[in-house]
């Protein structure tokens, strides 16, 4: 099993992605964020179809920090179900999987 991870989080816009990434970062909980914007996301919310802009953050940390990612996460972000999802890295040079080490908790 890996011990790495990439999180997308889905915000509603690129300020409030750059602030959290920052944070995040800050706090070393990521070793990077990267902000896609604007992505168009169309989804089911309260019964109506939203068809939306938004910033998509691509954040890669160390699994055992997830739990800490999503409450932070959570408390800084604005949607009352903000989206944090996590995928492995199966694989990954060993020289950026030391980096992410040096710059995680």
């Amino acid at each position: 099993m890996s011990n790495y991870i990439i999180i997308y989080v889905t915000t509603g816009s690129i300020n409030e992605a750059k602030k959290i990434g920052r944070v995040l970062v800050e706090e070393k909980l990521v070793a990077c964020s990267n902000i896609i914007s604007p992505i168009r996301s169309i989804y089911s919310w309260q019964g109506k179809i939203c068809d939306d802009k938004e910033a998509l953050m691509i954040m890669k940390t160390k699994k055992k920090l997830f739990k800490q990612i999503v409450e932070r996460v959570e408390t800084l972000h604005s949607y009352d179900v903000p989206e944090i999802i996590a995928m492995p890295i199966i694989e990954g040079s060993n020289k950026y999987l030391s980096w992410l080490d040096e710059e995680t908790k």
